[in-house]
């Protein structure tokens, strides 16, 4: 807070200070000065000036050596009173700004700045801006005289000197503010504004430094880039300031042709003065334009985005004030311009966009050629060097070349069609997206990967292809960077909204089908053409002039859709199986050959093996994936018009979601996706119930063509993977008719039919299991009920003990395969009927099958004769499609258990003598068939099965016992492991005899040796904890046997001492698991106490 308010009491406190400088220059009385100036008011301080400033300057004046330190205080205490004070004499503006530049530059003739330290530097570069700040009015205008330029150039080389060669960023930045304050663009709004006598005089006078300023300041813009945004954002803005007033049109009109003649006293000033006649601005043009163009270039794809925002200042500056003088700088400013319409910042992109909507309402002219001439002229020179670039540059290059192409097309907007209508500008255009979008087609994962049949119900396989096949990054040859690709989808977009689409369309349709090596290229750009001309996903700077004609529109992407479906397009090769091989090419036989009324047959044309390598498969999956894509895109843009192209476009595309590629088959289904939201379908069960009818047509006709057409069985496929149990009576027919196929050919077909009917068991085991289950718990056998009278839980009457014995008496029958006639079986159940149970078990032979029952028992019918085919791959998927139907007639006992006996000859010679791929499927066959069928097996398993399982890992248990960890991985091994994880539940299912459980027993003890795999020991122990739910007792004497942890000791001297085997044993291979496995066996009989214990315990 001020104290001295006066100048007389302001002047009685400075005056020691300033007279104790005078005589002394010392960093104390400069202190002491600086301390008393605090307690000034500015008002006192203002009438002082001179007075104060006197002590410093003379310090600064003084000559020999001084002390750095000393002359960073006194001008540091120089701005303090300038910050505080106006300059109103011009005299005193212009020695103080001689003395301040003096202490940046050596007495010597040297034009390189002393070497000061850092602080000292920007001390002076302070004290100077604050000088530039203090002149009062007209005062600051002295120093643009021609008779002032001498010292003006003095501190611009100074200044730039420091900009350029300092180091530290701080003195950089200081450095420059500094010059743009010196050139009167100065960014705060204190300074009065120059009229145009002033400003004209200022320009004359800055035009001497404009080479030197420009020069040095292209070199910080493309300086270093640790230098940082900060030095570059303001070396920009000063370039563009000085720039746009020397080069300033307005200015320029109104230079004389001739140079004025000065007095003589003014010659040697004149010297120095340029008259910027039209030589001299058609020159610094030339020169600038170099500089300028560098710059762009630079700047444009800096990383910092504030440097990016600085040079679309630069280009809208010099283009709204140098559009004429600049005229060869055009072209850059333009590029620049253009190139950062799709920058990533936000802030630069929404500015650029102000920008170029400007520019096109005033529609800037260059060299009398309308801007779309001058762009039409640059697209094609850069769509010429697009591939050369593209293959050439690193990804953020290739991002600056594609923004900038991006950018030519939207600001030549709704002209764009000046460019399509020229073969030369079109063909260019179009050869250099087909290049620069070339997949890369090597990865093998791509053919590798396949769906995996029956793994997920609908819902999670439509989840799973929405996520990943709408969402599969392409892979490309020329870049990888995703902002890439997105940039060439805004071109593609951006042509699609302003061309004329029957031209675009009628093209890269020749493309497509010119070469196989653009195919892929071009439809890719077809659907972003689609969606760019309805608007989806484009963004432009102007609205087009000519609304979408829906007409139009439609008829092309029927022409499209046309092409990507017929039969050489769509049906490619994309695997190695040797039966979608051979269906590949009967079906572009019959697609490509002519035949008259339809007699042909391709089984008479030669057919020989098609050499058909990877990189041709990868190429065929993507194709198809692009063009599964381009139906989504389709649909998304027509919309509820989609509906109408249904019947031509839905059967293809279910086909490709049963496709066993991977990739194909999720992109299918997020184009199913992509149709039912364009269609307004609440999901895609409804779109296939829907649109069945034409669907289930469309696959009776191709069955019956089953050589030609082989991809009905995947319609279906995926129709019953997504639907629901209302589909089935649909559908009904279609099975009854590949029933009958199958029937007719047996040899030739059975592959592709049983594929169809995995696809029927596995919709119906997933619709109907879980009602089975709860059928099958309501109408549980009283056999199973009488299981649980040992523990009292139910009150057993005389009816159900009845009911007991009949069903024993009529399941042994049916076991030893004594069917009983009809009429027998009519007279055996008159008395059950007689009670007032109508829905026993007995009834349930005469009540009809429900028609998935019956489905599942014809099915399984064809499988018990097709189990002995002589081809491993049919016996393998008879084997799955046999285990979905047990489980599908699980609930309906009458008719599986006589099916099951049909069916248990074939199945056994499929566990004993077959390969071991066969062995594997079969046995996880029997484990189902004992789940869902019971004790009916057990007399059969034990007779015919089970030595032949316990012999077989009896003997491999050696081998296994000494492999390593490769065994894991081999086929024996997993056989031995299958056997394992389900033998203990086949023991307990069927409820095994004494005998045979001890052959299991035997068999599995060997496992628990812990020189086994560590899977085999886990599942020979789920053997014991199954057998202890059997036989506790035995299974407890067994494993004492081997290992006993404890002594008994009797609890009479009477009795003997009980002695097992186990007893005093040194600790073996086994004792680890046999201890755990009692463990587990005591803590089972903890919880659940039998009731033969209780009865037999003491009174």
């Amino acid at each position: 807070m001020a104290v001295f308010d006066t100048p007389q009491e302001a002047f009685g406190a400075l005056r020691p200070a300033c007279v104790q400088l005078t005589r002394a220059q010392t960093m104390e009385n400069v202190a002491r000065l600086q301390a008393h100036l605090a307690a000034i008011s500015a008002s006192a301080l203002q009438e002082l000036q001179e007075y104060v400033l006197f002590p410093l300057r003379f310090a600064l004046k003084v000559p020999g050596p001084k002390q750095e330190r000393l002359v960073q205080s006194v001008v540091q205490c120089i701005s303090s009173v300038l910050a505080a004070t106006c300059v109103k004499k011009q005299e005193l503006l212009q020695e103080l700004f001689s003395e301040l530049c003096t202490c940046l530059s050596p007495p010597s003739s040297s034009s390189n700045p002393a070497p000061l330290s850092e602080e000292l530097k920007l001390a002076v570069i302070q004290a100077l801006h604050t000088l530039m700040h203090s002149a009062y009015g007209d005062v600051i205008l002295s120093l643009y005289q021609p008779s002032a330029l001498p010292l003006l150039g003095f501190a611009v080389s100074l200044l730039l000197g420091l900009a350029e060669q300092e180091k530290a960023k701080q003195i950089k930045i200081s450095a420059l503010k500094c010059l743009q304050v010196l050139v009167l663009q100065c960014d705060c709004q204190e300074h009065r504004h120059l009229d145009e006598d002033e400003a004209q005089q200022c320009g004359d006078l800055f035009a001497s430094f404009l080479p030197g300023i420009s020069i040095t300041l292209s070199r910080v813009i493309t300086g270093d880039i640790k230098q940082g945004h900060k030095p570059t954002v303001s070396a920009i803005r000063l370039f563009y300031l000085i720039v746009g007033l020397v080069m300033a049109d307005v200015q320029l009109a109104r230079i004389a042709k001739n140079k004025e003649k000065l007095p003589v006293e003014e010659s040697r000033i004149s010297e120095l003065m340029v008259h910027r006649g039209p030589d001299w601005s058609k020159s610094t043009a030339e020169k600038l334009s170099l500089l300028l163009h560098k710059m762009v270039e630079f700047s444009s794809v800096h990383p910092h985005w504030k440097v990016r925002l600085e040079l679309v200042e630069l280009v809208h500056h010099l283009l709204r004030n140098c559009s004429q003088s600049l005229v060869d700088s055009f072209s850059h400013l333009l590029k620049a311009l253009v190139g950062l319409v799709n920058d990533e910042n936000s802030e630069v992109q929404s500015r650029c966009k102000e920008v170029l909507q400007g520019i096109a309402e005033q529609r800037i002219v260059a060299q009398n050629r309308a801007l779309a001439d001058v762009l039409s002229e640059n697209l094609h020179s850069l769509a010429t060097a697009l591939p050369r670039l593209m293959n050439s540059q690193d990804d953020m290059g290739k991002v600056s070349t594609l923004s900038l192409l991006l950018g030519y097309l939207k600001l030549l907007g709704p002209k764009i069609n000046i460019v399509l209508n020229s073969i030369s500008h079109l063909h260019r255009l179009s050869k250099a997206l087909m290049q620069v979008l070339e997949l890369d087609v090597t990865d093998v994962k791509i053919v590798e990967d396949r769906r995996c049949e029956g793994a997920c119900g609908p819902s999670g396989s439509l989840q799973h292809g929405v996520q990943k096949g709408r969402c599969q990054k392409k892979y490309f040859r020329f870049f990888t960077e995703e902002k890439i690709f997105q940039l060439l989808q805004q071109v593609c977009r951006v042509l699609g909204y302003y061309g004329n689409l029957y031209l675009l369309v009628d093209h890269f349709m020749g493309l497509y089908g010119e070469s196989g090596m653009y195919r892929k290229q071009a439809a890719m750009v077809l659907n972003e053409l689609i969606a760019g001309a309805a608007g989806v996903g484009v963004d432009v700077l102007q609205e087009r002039e000519v609304s979408l004609n829906m007409d139009d529109l439609k008829g092309s992407i029927m022409s499209i859709l046309d092409e990507y479906t017929d039969q050489a397009n769509w049906y490619l090769i994309t695997s190695i199986d040797t039966e979608e091989i051979s269906h590949e090419h009967s079906v572009q036989h019959s697609g490509l050959t002519a035949c008259p009324g339809g007699t042909c047959s391709s089984i008479l044309l030669p057919s020989p093996e098609p050499h058909v390598t990877t990189r041709t498969m990868n190429s065929n999956i993507w194709q198809i994936c692009i063009q599964l894509e381009g139906v989504g895109c389709f649909a998304a843009v027509l919309g509820k018009e989609f509906r109408l192209l249904l019947l031509s476009a839905l059967y293809p595309v279910l086909e490709k979601a049963g496709d066993k590629t991977l990739l194909i088959s999720e992109t299918a289904l997020g184009t199913l996706v992509d149709i039912c939201k364009a269609c307004s379908y609440d999901s895609l069960q409804c779109l296939i119930n829907e649109n069945s009818d034409y669907l289930v047509n469309g696959i009776s006709l191709n069955l019956r063509q089953l050589a030609h057409q082989p991809h009905a069985s995947q319609v279906l496929d995926t129709m019953l993977r997504h639907s629901d149990a209302s589909l089935l009576p649909l559908v009904e027919d279609v099975i009854q008719d590949v029933l009958s196929a199958l029937d007719q050919s047996y040899n030739n077909q059975a592959s592709t039919f049983l594929r169809i009917l995995h696809s029927v068991m596995t919709a119906l085991v997933q619709w109907f299991g879980s009602s089975c289950g709860e059928e099958h718990q309501q109408t549980q056998t009283p056999e199973w009920r009488s299981g649980t009278l040992s523990q009292g839980q139910q009150v057993v009457t005389r009816q159900e003990v009845e009911q007991f014995f009949l069903d024993y008496v009529r399941q042994k029958q049916i076991a030893e395969g004594n069917l009983p006639d009809t009429g027998d079986e009519e007279a055996d159940e008159v008395l059950p009927l007689a009670e007032p149970e109508p829905n026993n078990s007995d009834t349930e032979g005469e009540t009809p099958l429900p028609s998935h029952a019956q489905l599942a028992k014809d099915v399984m019918e064809r499988c018990i004769h097709l189990l002995s085919d002589g081809n491993l791959r049919v016996r393998l998927k008879v084997l799955d499609v046999l285990e979905l139907c047990v489980t599908a007639l699980h609930p309906h006992g009458n008719h599986l258990l006589p099916m099951a006996h049909r069916v248990w000859p074939a199945l056994v010679t499929r566990l004993i003598s077959d390969d071991p791929l066969a062995v594997l499927r079969a046995f996880k066959v029997l484990c189902t068939l004992a789940q869902k069928c019971g004790d009916f097996l057990r007399q059969r398993f034990s007779k015919d099965v089970l030595p032949k399982l316990t012999s077989s890992l009896l003997s491999q248990a050696p081998a296994s016992a000494r492999a390593g960890p490769v065994y894991n991985h081999t086929l024996a091994f997993k056989l031995q492991l299958a056997v394992l994880q389900g033998l203990g539940s086949l023991c307990e299912k069927l409820d095994m005899g004494e005998s045979d459980l001890n052959k299991v027993a035997d068999a599995c003890l060997i496992y628990l040796s812990a020189k086994q795999p560590m899977k085999l020991q886990e599942a020979a122990q789920s053997v014991f904890l199954h057998l202890m739910h059997v036989d506790p007792d035995s299974t407890w004497l067994l494993l004492n046997e081997v290992c006993c942890p404890y002594q008994y000791e009797p609890p009479h001297i009477s009795l003997r001492p009980v002695k097992l085997s186990g007893m005093g044993r040194q600790r073996n291979e086994f004792t680890d698991n046999v201890l755990l496995l009692l463990e587990r066996l005591q803590q089972q009989e903890s919880v659940t106490p039998r009731a033969g214990t209780r009865e037999a315990s003491p009174p």
